[in-house]
């Protein structure tokens, strides 16, 4: 049992990393479209990203529940 805790607090960990990276790939792209506003590849890149947050986020819920199953 130790051992899926443990998996599931390095899947946590790294999930926490993918969104920090996100989050900046996001900022990036959100600054480029104040300069190019109608950019139809910013805007792309833009809902891409905006997803794979939104799936992270969604992992991250996941794996919190197992943690907090397997703690109590």
């Amino acid at each position: 049992m130790d051992d899926q805790i443990n998996r599931y607090k390095r899947q946590y960990q790294n999930a926490l990393k993918t969104i920090d990276t996100l989050e900046k790939i996001k900022a990036e792209i959100d600054f480029k479209l104040k300069s190019n506003p109608v950019c139809s590849n910013l805007h792309k890149d833009l809902r891409t990203v905006n997803l794979d947050i939104k799936i992270t986020l969604n992992e991250i819920e996941h794996i919190e529940s197992h943690i907090h199953q397997y703690e109590t």
